[in-house]
């Protein structure tokens, strides 16, 4: 998946060794090259799909070794390198003394000489990327299956129409899942959706998830007392 491995660069282009002890030599700091890396996933990706791989490698890759400032400088670089402002990546790459060996971003060192390794599907994307379809696409024969995510931690599926609105699918929920309408708040995005808005007017793709935040309800007005 890519990564930091123990292993050292000496700036000056001699040698590098690696965890196992042996060395590979290696040339001196290298300006990034333009050239985007082609490659072919294992399956057809949709654009959501490889946002959520890009993601979880720049969520966990930090976690195991190497400095977070550097991976925070190389998710930056790597990102103006895909939008083509070679310069901003590369003036990111020197503020942060980053070398590259070979002038890829797949392979690179810190300061330190710590070794740092991105996937090139953090580089760019595959060359059988899919289309995205959104759930309402009409294609898709008007009824399809949105994804949920409960407060509770639960996943779930709900069958809903492009025109239903979000106050009919939290009647659907109400009615698949028991979870009374009242107590359901609805977010996609960051942002709550209000009753009125129509699935097809929501745009949410097959990949993505809607958050569902799910209350207590109030608690029963207590009986009036009956006078005597």
């Amino acid at each position: 998946m890519g990564g930091c491995v123990g292993s050292h660069h000496d700036s000056s282009g001699s040698l590098n060794e690696n965890s196992d002890g042996t060395g590979v030599a290696l040339g001196r700091n290298q300006p990034l090259k333009r050239e985007r890396p082609k490659w072919k996933s294992d399956y057809p990706m949709t654009e959501g799909q490889l946002r959520s791989k890009r993601d979880e490698f720049w969520d966990t890759a930090p976690a195991f070794e190497g400095r977070k400032e550097i991976w925070d400088a190389l998710r930056a670089a790597a990102s103006a390198f895909e939008s083509n402002d070679h310069l901003l990546a590369q003036a990111i790459l020197d503020g942060a003394s980053i070398t590259l060996p070979h002038g890829a971003l797949t392979e690179c060192y810190d300061e330190l000489g710590n070794r740092y390794q991105l996937p090139v599907y953090c580089l760019s994307p595959p060359v059988n990327m899919i289309e995205e379809r959104s759930a309402s696409d009409p294609s898709s024969g008007g009824e399809c299956q949105l994804r949920l995510r409960l407060s509770t931690g639960r996943d779930l599926q709900l069958a809903v129409r492009s025109i239903d609105t979000v106050g009919m699918m939290k009647r659907r929920l109400q009615n698949q899942e028991g979870v009374p309408a009242a107590t359901q708040r609805w977010f996609f995005s960051g942002r709550p959706l209000t009753d009125r808005l129509r699935l097809d007017q929501l745009n949410i793709s097959r990949d993505y998830v809607v958050q569902v935040i799910l209350s207590q309800p109030p608690p029963p007005e207590p009986p009036t007392p009956v006078e005597n």
